[in-house]
């Protein structure tokens, strides 16, 4: 069949008229993407994919990715080349291609310029006046388009055919394609080195089924047997916590028609149970739980306990009700500006590891840093071995690094800059030195100091429009001393901890309750959910591959389906 007007409107009315799905995404409410958010770039493929191959009259991948919608994405910040040589060359059709390049697995642009060639029309379908040289393809993926950019693209490919060859739609990775020499790059499908996405989701299935016998056992509500098994109370959370918006009431209705279990527990019940728990008995639950997840990991070759971790705290969404009685719980934001919220501190694996999150705490009003983070480290040591702690400046007190270091761990953390610090930057700024290092004593009290190394490091991005030349620098300490300033580099493995919140969020149940443990759970059970995707992902990667990137193969969506599935409750 043909896809028709009819038929993609259909599909589009489906998306808007189902609450958990959003369309495009960066303009979601309650998110804080952008039009420029390569995360909501790939989410709105694979939403659209996800529906689009569901219907009766779309069989064809490569009309869904000729139809598929890129133009309202702002793609300029991705882009290399000047306005004046991208009026003849737009964007949208170029990526188009690349994610065909993708999709038929080929490596060099000469098939896919030989391929447009020979399907008449396609090219014009794709956004092309003509069919473009296999120069202009080239440069198009090795000089215009950065990597984050490409990597995304392909990424989209993967979730096209994923959605594709669930829905039983032929996705051909070989097309009798040939490469340069002329020979065919690929053999069979038994031979081919690229995951097949079928199996891939079969895999998928298997694993969430091991995830759910690792998940559920650490978790207990000491209630007396009863009528309606313990189970299923943790599944209507991850029924709730897997669509956006609902809040658990919702959730028990929806549930109870959802769910292949003869009783479930209605929502008053599930939270009234959630209230009792203490914020200690979460968290050792929590513990128990990562623990098996670790585990699992360790068995393979591609994960060993000796990591880098980040320390960091996010807050929950703002809250908007009176909060007179709970102005200890629910604290103001970083942000300058009269909003409060519920702050969680958490400990995560960033870098080229897996990147679990360890452990989470509730934070309060008048908390030590210094606390936060002795608390954060003494559970995370015990499950793996850490190697450097990165922290954001809001940890760069002296007393905070001087509790690292006893611990006999290293740091690396973006220090505030004080008088000293702007007056050291402004004059290397009027020297026009690029990178300086300074030890430094901090005074601890007592006649005692702690040892570090300061690093000031220009920014690449500054452009000299600041009247203050140390804006110019940023200063990091560490007490990484051999590896100064190189280290300075590693901090950017912290910024997977940021990306690692975006994935949260749509995890979480939606509440308007104050109630402290209850709010905690939430966010906790959001983490183990976040965690329990990365592991499946690794697990498949090692199947396919056998090897370990951190980009995934398959999106939390498509593995949480495949858990709503497995559980009893999709």
């Amino acid at each position: 069949m043909v896809a028709t007007s009819a038929s993609k409107r259909a599909v589009f009315r489906t998306i808007a008229d189902t609450d958990e799905k959003h369309w495009p995404y960066y303009r979601c409410p309650s998110k804080d993407y952008t039009a420029d958010d390569l995360d909501a770039l790939k989410h709105d493929v694979s939403t659209l994919a996800q529906e689009w191959f569901q219907h009766d009259a779309h069989d064809n991948v490569e009309k869904f990715i000729s139809l598929c919608p890129l133009a309202y994405f702002e793609f300029a910040p991705y882009d290399t080349f000047p306005d004046w040589h991208t009026q003849s060359k737009p964007v949208v059709p170029m990526l188009r291609s690349l994610m065909l390049m993708h999709l038929h697995g080929w490596e060099h642009e000469t098939p896919l310029v030989t391929y447009l060639d020979e399907h008449e029309g396609l090219a014009d379908a794709l956004g092309f006046e003509g069919v473009p040289s296999q120069t202009t393809m080239w440069r198009a993926r090795h000089e215009r388009f950065n990597q984050e950019l490409r990597r995304a693209i392909k990424q989209c490919a993967d979730f096209v055919r994923i959605h594709a060859t669930w829905n039983r739609v032929e996705v051909s990775d070989t097309v009798n394609s040939r490469d340069d020499s002329g020979s065919s790059r690929r053999g069979s499908s038994e031979t081919s080195e690229e995951p097949i996405q079928k199996e891939v989701l079969r895999r998928a299935g298997e694993l969430t089924d091991l995830a759910k016998r690792l998940l559920f056992p650490a978790f207990g509500l000491g209630r007396e047997k009863g009528r309606i098994h313990e189970n299923a109370f943790w599944e209507l959370q991850t029924y709730t916590g897997l669509r956006d918006g609902m809040c658990v009431n919702e959730g028990a209705r929806s549930f109870l028609l959802d769910s292949t279990r003869e009783r479930t527990p209605l929502g008053h019940i599930h939270r009234h149970y959630l209230r009792k728990l203490s914020i200690t008995e979460i968290r050792e639950m929590y513990g128990r739980a990562i623990r098996r997840l670790l585990d699992e990991a360790e068995q393979t070759s591609a994960f060993h306990r000796a990591v880098t971790v980040a320390i960091d705290i996010t807050t929950d969404t703002p809250f908007t009700g009176d909060r007179e009685g709970f102005e200890d719980d629910i604290i103001g934001t970083k942000e300058q500006n009269d909003e409060y919220a519920y702050h969680w501190a958490t400990i995560q694996i960033v870098g080229e590891d897996l990147p679990l999150i360890l452990d989470a705490r509730p934070v309060r009003k008048d908390e030590s840093r210094r606390s936060i983070v002795i608390d954060l480290l003494e559970t995370a040591e015990e499950l793996v071995s850490i190697d450097l702690v990165l922290m954001d400046r809001e940890f760069d007190g002296q007393q905070i690094l001087e509790k690292v270091v006893d611990r006999g761990l290293d740091y690396l953390v973006p220090k505030r800059k004080r008088t000293s610090e702007k007056a050291k930057a402004t004059q290397l700024e009027q020297r026009n030195i690029e990178e300086y290092v300074e030890d430094r004593k901090l005074y601890l009290g007592r006649n005692e100091w702690h040892e570090t190394r300061l690093i000031y490091r220009a920014k690449e991005d500054w452009d000299g429009d600041f009247k203050d030349g140390h804006e110019r620098y940023a200063v990091f300490m560490t007490s990484y001393l051999d590896a100064a300033p190189v280290v300075i580099d590693w901090y950017g493995d912290r910024w997977g901890i940021e990306s690692g919140y975006k994935s949260l969020k749509p995890f979480m149940a939606d509440t308007t309750s104050k109630h402290f443990g209850l709010r905690f759970f939430y966010f906790a059970f959001a983490c183990l959910l976040y965690s329990l995707w990365r592991l499946v992902d690794l697990l498949l990667q090692l199947q396919f591959s056998g090897e370990y990137e951190r980009d995934p193969l398959v999106t939390a969506n498509d593995v949480l389906t495949l858990v709503k599935k497995r559980t009893g409750v999709g």
